[in-house]
C-alpha cells in the first residue's frame, strides 16, 4: 500500500470533523437552551408537570410519621418537583405514563394520630384545597353552587377484606356544628363500586356512619373506571363509567342533603383509603389517572 493511499482518508476524515465543529459553534446553526439564564436552584421548578391534575388544589397524605405521632402530609411543591423521599415514594410515585400509584398499607400512623391494630385505618389519600389556598379551612357549602368531583382510577389490588375508599365528600366540622363526618365514600368493594351515604339522624344527633345507606353502583372489578361525584342543589348526585366494562351511568340521585338540614362545610378525597387494620402486612394498591373539580357558586 502506497503512503498516498494512507494519508489521503485521514485528511478527508479530519476535513469533515472540522467542517461540522465549525458549524455547532457558528451563527448559521446556533442551539439554544430554555434555561440557560436560569439559576441552577431554580431549573426544578420549572418542571412540566401532569396536565391531568391541578395540584395546587390538593395535597397528599401518606402514613408515614410526620414526627408528632400523626400521618405525614405532603404539599403540591413536592410532589410537582419530585422532591419526596425514598420513605415517602413507596407510597406514592409517577408511573412512566402520567398516572401515579398509591399504595398504603396499616402503619398506625393516621391522620387523627397514631391508632393501635384494630382501630383506625390508613391512607394513601389527596385532600383537597378547592380556591388552591393550601388552607384546611378553604371548603365549600353545599348550600349554594355545583360542586363536582371526576376521578379516574384503576384499582390494582386490595389484600385482606377487598375494601378500600377511593373518593369521599368529608364534611368539616366548625363553630355550632357538632361531627367530622365522612358524609360520603365510594369504596371498592371486591371490584363493586359502592355508594356509602350518610342520612339525616334521629332528634338532631350528629351526622355519622350510625345513619348510612349503601348502594352497589357497579362491578368494575380491576379495570379503569371515572366516577363523578356532583353537589347540586343540595342534591348528591354519581356518575360512573368503565369502557372495559361496558358501563355508562350518568349522574344519578342519591340523596338529598341540604333538604335533610346538613349544614356542614366540605371538601373532596381521593385514593387509597386502605379499610384493613388487622396486621401490619396486607395491602392495597390504586393507580391514579386523573382528577379534576369544578365549583360553581
Amino acid at each position: 500500500m502506497t503512503l498516498k493511499k494512507i494519508i489521503y482518508p485521514f485528511l478527508l476524515i479530519t476535513i469533515i470533523i472540522s467542517q461540522l465543529a465549525c458549524n455547532s459553534t457558528g451563527t448559521d446553526s446556533e442551539v439554544t437552551d430554555d434555561n440557560a439564564d436560569i439559576p441552577v436552584d431554580e431549573i426544578e421548578d420549572t418542571i412540566v408537570t401532569n396536565s391531568n391534575i391541578n395540584w395546587e388544589n390538593w395535597y397528599l397524605s401518606v402514613p408515614i410519621n410526620s414526627g408528632s405521632g400523626k400521618a405525614t402530609s405532603i404539599g403540591y411543591e413536592d410532589i410537582i418537583n419530585d422532591r419526596l423521599t425514598a420513605e415517602e415514594s413507596k407510597y406514592f410515585y409517577e408511573n412512566e405514563d402520567g398516572s401515579y400509584t398509591m399504595w398504603t398499607q396499616f402503619t398506625g400512623y393516621t391522620t387523627s394520630g397514631l391508632s393501635e391494630l384494630g382501630d383506625k385505618y390508613c391512607r394513601t389519600e389527596l385532600r383537597e384545597y378547592w380556591k388552591g389556598n393550601q388552607d384546611t379551612d378553604d371548603n365549600w357549602s353545599m348550600t349554594t353552587g355545583v360542586h363536582i368531583l371526576e376521578t379516574t382510577l384503576q384499582v390494582d389490588f386490595v389484600e385482606g377484606n377487598g375494601r378500600t375508599i377511593v373518593a369521599q365528600i368529608h364534611g368539616k366540622a366548625s363553630d355550632g356544628i357538632t361531627g367530622d363526618p365522612a358524609t360520603v365514600k365510594i369504596r371498592w368493594n371486591s371490584g363493586t363500586i359502592q355508594i356509602d351515604h350518610y342520612t339525616k339522624p334521629d332528634n338532631d344527633e350528629a351526622w355519622t356512619s350510625n345513619y348510612d345507606e349503601k348502594l352497589d353502583f357497579g362491578q368494575v372489578d380491576n379495570e379503569i373506571f371515572t366516577f363523578k361525584i356532583k353537589i347540586e342543589n343540595g342534591k348528591l348526585f354519581c356518575a360512573l363509567s368503565c369502557e372495559e366494562k361496558g358501563i355508562d351511568i350518568d349522574y344519578t340521585e342519591i340523596y338529598d342533603y341540604v333538604g335533610n338540614g346538613y349544614v356542614h362545610e366540605n371538601y373532596f378525597k381521593t385514593g387509597n383509603y386502605y379499610g384493613w387494620n388487622d396486621d401490619y402486612e396486607k395491602a392495597a394498591q390504586v393507580v391514579l389517572y386523573k382528577v379534576k373539580t369544578e365549583h360553581s357558586l
